[in-house]
């Protein structure tokens, strides 16, 4: 890792948030047990997760196997324009709200697993 993107995690991170560290391939099962219990498919979170990201399954698959950091994941990833517009609470805090840039792509992802969860159509995840 670069010295200046450690201070720049260094900088956006004054707790040390460990969720910034923590690889893809440790957050994906989570990800992916949580829809399964409610019914969802993986597929169905690739798509989501190919959508907040720009990426496409060849790259998502790398970074799982590679086991990225969630802050080189996404500041790798070519985020949605749409996840801009995302409001709502996710882990009890607005979305919209959140002034870290790196907790907030997470938060954007977080939010998009949640809305598959509760049943909402793919379609009206993606914002299509």
């Amino acid at each position: 890792m670069h010295a200046e993107h450690q201070e720049w995690i260094a900088m956006s991170d004054p707790q040390g948030h460990r969720i910034f560290t923590t690889g893809f391939d440790a957050v994906y099962p989570l990800y992916l047990a949580k829809l399964e219990r409610k019914g969802r498919r993986q597929e169905e979170l690739d798509a989501v997760i190919c959508w907040l990201t720009g990426f496409d399954e060849t790259e998502l698959k790398r970074h799982l196997a590679a086991g990225t950091a969630l802050s080189d994941f996404f500041e790798q990833a070519r985020l949605n324009p749409a996840a801009e517009q995302f409001t709502g609470v996710v882990c009890g805090v607005r979305v919209e709200a959140i002034e870290d840039p790196l907790m907030q792509k997470i938060r954007f992802l977080d939010k998009l697993v949640d809305e598959l969860a509760k049943g909402r159509a793919l379609n009206k995840v993606l914002r299509s």
